[in-house]
């Protein structure tokens, strides 16, 4: 099922027709295991409140003018009260017709969901849960501890150890909990950290087994998650020992013990634990970051080019609407095609104005852009995704004598690709479809990490990345000497060479696939 949203509500609300406020379960931090449901909701909502457990990346599909508001709690650090998240909730929904209240976890699984709703619907605001992935199944589970399993551990039971602090006595039931342990139950503890000690003495006298197998899980199913293994009766020195904290899940029960191929599926991906810088623009930066996701990467985005429109359309849209008195039109990045589809609509034109005009595209992304944007063939597209190599296949094909060639590129394009045409007899006209710039500076999370040393991949997928980032560090550009970099194809390589800063590593060819594969089999041989 395609994850497509619901078209966005365009009614406003107020005081008397206020809007419904959705209590969305975020899951256990994996931004890919929110429901299809939340999703859809997140990319209507005129408001967000979230929590500090939820993913940051999840804001990213909600629109851009909508309202973010962090109203994360933790352990003595609360933005927020509970009775003024409540207030704020029913304001928002008085001003818009979706508001999402994001949820670590599961909305009602040791949440504060039921008090919400019921606040909310007792001054007559209606409300929808949307249950999310809990962690106390997720986290263990991505670290290789399945809280039931056939023959050995039959039953799970949630518990939290962040009790009322008022209360002189804990409201948990130990010796339920450890007879349902002797007997082959798995008892997770939510928020149990700061008392793991006192967990683990009370299970012990009441009669669980010091051997019993146990794990602790910190960020589970995130690309931070850590984890430890051993008996109940080590396991305080063995989360000491490893730096464990919260937030974590505790489990305690035959099950924690289990070990079979595959389990450990998680941190077995071949780039899990690695930080990856990725240099490309925010509007680019998508299927890279998709891809070192998969493997298990944490990704920081560190654009160094930004995308912005000519300052005057006149130009470009002339030869938009006479392109087909062209022989060929050249389209060198996928950026390209979507410049051209935008102004195709922008002046009421769709593919068919480019029926009399053969496409040349330069890398099989650029293609791929084609395919899906305009439904569009291209007519020539070189073994090799640079410019010498398209100008090869032209002079070959004798195509070049008497030839009209449109070429819409970056202003920043290189001058090799018309040069070649010009001197075999072509007509070019080339005329930039989109300009780039250098954005003012790098983001914090991005510099606090090169400065830390805990940056293990910097990738760049053009020469651009590469000279804007130097000049971006200026004086702190000797932070990428220890840094592994990866580099797209041969420009960016001599680009890299020409700035001290010879890549580890260069993609077989011109294209994000093989950029991964360079990163992924270098990691494999160290």
């Amino acid at each position: 099922m395609p994850l497509e949203s619901s078209p966005p509500s365009t009614s406003r609300a107020s005081p008397a027709h206020p809007g419904t406020v959705y209590l969305v379960g975020a899951g256990p931090g994996d931004e890919g295991l929110l429901t299809v449901r939340g999703l859809q909701l997140l990319r209507q909502a005129g408001a967000v409140l979230f929590d500090a457990l939820a993913s940051p990346r999840l804001l990213d599909h909600a629109p851009a003018d909508a309202e973010r508001i962090d109203v994360g709690k933790r352990a003595g650090r609360h933005k927020l009260s509970q009775d003024q998240i409540h207030q704020v909730l029913l304001d928002k929904a008085r001003q818009h017709a979706v508001v999402v209240r994001l949820k670590g976890g599961d909305p009602y699984l040791f949440g504060r969901g039921a008090e919400e709703v019921a606040y909310l619907a007792s001054r007559g605001v209606r409300c929808e849960v949307v249950p999310g992935v809990p962690a106390g199944i997720a986290a263990p589970a991505c670290a290789g501890v399945p809280v039931t399993y056939r023959g050995m551990a039959s039953s799970v039971t949630f518990v939290t150890a962040h009790e009322d602090p008022d209360r002189d006595e804990t409201g948990l039931d130990y010796s339920a909990l450890s007879r349902l342990i002797g007997v082959g139950g798995t008892v997770c503890f939510y928020m149990g950290m700061g008392r793991l000690e006192q967990i683990v003495k009370t299970l012990t006298a009441e009669g669980v087994d010091p051997a019993t197998p146990a794990a602790v899980v910190q960020w589970g199913t995130m690309v931070r998650q850590r984890s430890v293994r051993s008996t109940l009766w080590q396991l305080g020195p063995a989360c000491g020992q490893a730096g464990l904290g919260a937030p974590a899940i505790i489990v305690v029960g035959r099950a924690a013990g289990v070990e079979a191929p595959g389990l450990d599926f998680f941190t077995n991906r071949p780039l899990f634990g690695r930080r990856i810088i990725v240099t490309r623009t925010r509007q680019q930066a998508s299927e890279l970051r998709r891809r070192l996701d998969e493997l298990g990467a944490e990704v920081l985005e560190a654009p160094t080019i930004e995308l912005v429109p000519p300052q005057d359309w006149a130009e470009v849209d002339g030869v938009v609407r006479s392109i087909g008195d062209f022989d060929w039109l050249v389209l060198t990045s996928p950026n390209a095609v979507s410049a051209l589809a935008q102004r195709l609509a922008a002046l009421g034109l769709d593919a068919r104005q480019l029926a009399a005009v053969r496409i040349a595209a330069i890398g099989e992304a650029t293609a791929a852009a084609l395919r899906q944007q305009l439904c569009v063939q291209p007519d020539l597209l070189p073994g090799r995704a640079v410019a010498e190599s398209l100008a090869a296949e032209v002079l070959a094909r004798q195509e070049a004598a008497g030839k009209r060639f449109l070429l819409l590129r970056a202003d920043i394009a290189r001058p090799n690709l018309p040069k070649a045409l010009t001197e075999a007899g072509a007509e070019v006209t080339d005329l930039p479809i989109y300009h780039t710039r250098r954005p003012d500076a790098l983001p914090e999370d991005v510099l606090a990490a090169l400065r830390g040393g805990g940056v293990d991949w910097i990738t760049f997928t053009s020469s651009s990345t590469a000279m804007n980032m130097v000049e971006m560090l200026g004086a702190q550009r000797r932070l990428l000497q220890t840094i592994k970099r990866a580099s797209i194809g041969s420009i960016t390589t001599a680009t890299l060479n020409r700035l001290g800063l010879a890549p580890t590593v260069e993609a077989a060819e011109a294209n994000i696939e093989a950029l991964v594969d360079a990163i992924v089999a270098s990691e494999q041989t160290a």
